[in-house]
């Protein structure tokens, strides 16, 4: 299942980042570069999970000429910008949340499926080392929540040779998306042995983002992020979380990227 997803998340992450540049090229006859980096990671088998899981991590980067890379952040979802400004930029936002199978958590709980969450972001650039971004989905299937995330990140690059970057995340949702993974109604409550929980939506957890990438040579390079979450108020509380669970959520991986030009 994840090697079929994650092909999936490469396909339309290719397809989101290409197609605003794709529009802007035609204008010009630039060279096109990509990049692009393949690896491994590993993550949490499920939100809340004290288990890990190894899947498939890929990145894909496109630029125009001798601009560098735009930045990204390890953990932005796909988004194409439909406005851009004086370091504002807005537009449209996709991702895709792997879901949690009754089996994962020891008891018979309800089975979450794998989300496509679609919704919008909001990203401003206060300097050339501080970026600001604000993104809110709604999952149009398995959960049909809504979360939101508000980050800030700190940069450091010399151009393409390095980016290193790092900073604070505050993660929200609705009462319907923390009821999906977190709580227990009175049919999982009878199945599992559970109490019955129905937690309210707010700021379900708080943790920071990395992310670097250095260039070997100029083809061949090192990319790698790490991430923590930890999970506060009504999800830290979730029976669920506090039985098969952890509050704390790790993730890191890394890999090799790959550059090359296409010729206009």
């Amino acid at each position: 299942m994840f090697s079929a997803l994650n092909a999936f998340r490469a396909a339309v992450g290719a397809g989101l980042l290409a197609f605003p540049s794709c529009a802007a090229l035609a204008e010009d006859k630039e060279d096109i570069r990509i990049r692009v980096g393949l690896g491994g990671q590993i993550r949490p088998d499920y939100l809340g999970s004290n288990g890990t899981e190894w899947a498939p991590l890929w990145d894909l980067s496109i630029a125009r000429g001798s601009n560098p890379f735009e930045f990204e952040a390890p953990d932005d979802s796909f988004d194409i910008k439909v406005y851009s400004k004086s370091g504002l930029s807005l537009g449209p936002a996709a991702n895709i949340a792997s879901g949690r199978d009754r089996s994962d958590v020891g008891a018979r709980v309800d089975k979450l499926a794998t989300t496509i969450e679609v919704g919008g972001f909001a990203q401003y650039e206060v300097s050339d080392s501080i970026r600001l971004r604000a993104e809110v989905r709604r999952g149009i299937n398995g959960h049909e929540g809504l979360v939101a995330s508000l980050g800030a990140d700190h940069v450091w690059r010399d151009s393409d040779n390095y980016v290193f970057s790092i900073g604070p995340r505050l993660l929200l949702s609705d009462g319907q998306y923390q009821r999906a993974w977190f709580g227990v109604d009175d049919e999982s409550a009878i199945n599992s042995g559970l109490p019955t929980y129905r937690p309210d939506g707010g700021i379900y957890a708080v943790g920071a983002t990395s992310g670097v990438i250095y260039q070997l040579s100029p083809r061949w390079g090192l990319f790698g992020f790490g991430r923590y979450e930890r999970l506060v108020g009504d999800a830290a509380k979730s029976p669920i979380v506090r039985e098969f669970g952890s509050r704390n959520q790790f993730s890191a991986g890394g890999g090799l990227t790959y550059s090359f030009s296409i010729k206009r």
